[in-house]
Order: structure tokens, then sequence, then C-alpha cells
């Protein structure tokens, strides 16, 4: 059985920058890329279930436009969960507590099924007002076609086009 996790942990702890440019334009325009900085592993507890999370990868970059710090926090997925939104706002919440730095969170699903776009937000809602709205990035490869990574030179693209999920329709 092939560990999804670990081969995208691999790929992105070697090309990050690869990465974020090919699917974050507006981000890589904005950062150093040579201030990435991946830090410690992050261990979560979910105090309800008592099940520890470890946060798959955490970087801190530098802004080219201001003297300050950001957090980009990557999570992958090779299935569907019922409340992995609620979780991802759990895991925001936490880094956002212990670094107290702007955050953009990234959550990249790689599963065969189902095809219907994944939620890319958690929100809170009591007698019809808006108590809480997080949003974050969601790359669904089910959702891409490997036909617009052909002509990209990035080797994040080329990883992702030999991907079981992006294959369906690959000429032989």
């Amino acid at each position: 059985m092939i560990d999804h996790d670990r081969l995208f942990k691999e790929l992105l702890s070697n090309f990050f920058p690869e990465f974020i440019e090919l699917f974050f334009p507006d981000i890589s325009v904005e950062w150093e890329r040579d201030s990435v900085q991946f830090l410690p592993l992050e261990v979560i507890t979910d105090v309800t279930e008592g099940e520890k999370k470890i946060l798959d990868i955490v970087v801190q970059a530098s802004l080219k436009s201001q003297d300050t710090l950001f957090i980009i926090h990557t999570e992958h997925q090779s299935y569907s969960q019922t409340g992995f939104n609620r979780r991802m706002f759990t895991y925001f919440a936490r880094l956002h507590e212990k670094y107290a730095l702007p955050i953009y969170p990234i959550v990249i699903y790689s599963h065969d099924s189902p095809k219907t776009p994944e939620p890319n937000s958690y929100r809170l809602e009591l007698a019809k007002k808006i108590i809480l709205e997080f949003n974050y990035d969601v790359i669904q490869l089910n959702q891409l076609h490997w036909q617009d990574f052909v002509n990209q030179r990035n080797p994040v693209a080329s990883a992702l086009m030999v991907s079981p999920v992006l294959k369906e329709g690959f000429p032989p």
C-alpha cells in the first residue's frame, strides 16, 4: 500500500517554494522565497477525543513588502472526512495562539472519490448571526486535469502529473 501522506510530505519538504509558485502565485510574488524555514513538528491534542495529531507541514516565511513573518500550514488528506474543516480551524487556532502571526492554511486532497468538491471553510452561526467564518485553500487533485500540468516547468507539476488521481484519461 502506498503511503500517500509520507510522499506528499517529502514532495513538499523538498519543493515547497515550487509548490507555492504552482498553486498560489499571489503568495509567491509577495514572499521572500529564500526566507522559508520549516518549523518543528507541531503536535495538537484533541481534548474531546484524546487523540494526538501531528501537523503535516508548517513553514515560516517573510513578506517582501513588509518587515513581518507569516506561516503557511499545509495538510494532506488522502480521504474525505466529515468534520475535517473543524479540525483545520482547530489547527489554525492553535498555531495562531502559539506564534501570533498571520497563517495561510492549505489542504491537499489526494483521494479518488468522492469527486464532489471538498469544503474550504468552517462556519459557526447562532440565531442567524455568523459568529465565525474560517476559510482555507483546497487543492483537490481529483478536480484537476493532467493536461494543465504538461507545459509547467515545475517539479511539483511533474510529480502530480503521474499521480493516479490525475492520470485518469492520461494517454498511454
